[in-house]
């Protein structure tokens, strides 16, 4: 009796009081905020514009949504937490693709454009497939592939320079770095100085909201470059 309960109930976790509050503002704050990019590409910019900016919102909404839920809920058995990991994490590789989607769309050129979204999205289904079939694998399997896939951009500077222009690259490598932090903070679990409070996945949680600021402030200068 006591195994079988015990197969059923997660392991017992107080979570910081801040925990997936983060992730639920930066929710509210891109509906909004990617609405109307859409509304504006769709009507100013062009048809791919729009394609390409809805596809990076559906992520930005997946991402949000998903984290504040599993982050916010207490999972009653071990397998919904489980499933809801396997979501959380999973959205983060089809963020990064989908953050990719409108810069590949509308400042690069198209066969370069091309190559970076089989990339970008054949790296994210790999990195769904890992996740869903091995959700617990250790940090120092999924973090380094997330790290990699965000800076394919490394490979198309110039397009993105000349295309984009000196603001939007600025911006992306800034959202870029604070990615990289908030993916070092998830890995090392530091820093933790608030652990009851703000703790050590909180400063992730910030890094990225930061970092999709950022990204989506250039996406609205790469727009309109």
């Amino acid at each position: 009796m006591t195994s079988a309960l015990s197969a059923r109930r997660p392991t017992a976790f107080v979570k910081p009081r801040m925990r997936g509050w983060i992730h639920f503002w930066s929710l509210v704050v891109s509906v909004v905020a990617g609405a109307t990019l859409i509304a504006l590409a769709a009507s100013t910019v062009s048809a791919a514009a729009a394609v390409g900016t809805s596809i990076y919102v559906v992520t930005v909404l997946g991402l949000f949504g998903v984290s504040a839920l599993y982050h916010r809920k207490t999972w009653k058995t071990i397998g919904a937490r489980t499933w809801m990991r396997r979501l959380d994490h999973s959205m983060i590789f089809l963020f990064i693709a989908g953050t990719y989607t409108p810069f590949a769309m509308v400042a690069m050129q198209p066969t370069t454009g091309a190559v970076v979204l089989a990339v970008v999205w054949g790296g994210a289904l790999g990195g769904v497939i890992l996740k869903l079939a091995w959700p617990n694998a250790p940090r120092w399997v999924g973090v380094p592939v997330y790290i990699a896939l965000g800076w394919v951009a490394v490979f198309v500077l110039p397009d993105l320079l000349h295309n984009a222009g000196m603001a939007a690259l600025v911006l992306l490598i800034a959202g870029g770095l604070m990615y990289t932090a908030g993916a070092i903070f998830y890995a090392t679990r530091w820093p933790d100085p608030w652990p009851k409070t703000f703790g050590y996945h909180e400063f992730f949680h910030t890094a990225v909201s930061l970092a999709a600021l950022c990204h989506h402030i250039a996406i609205w200068l790469a727009l309109y470059a």
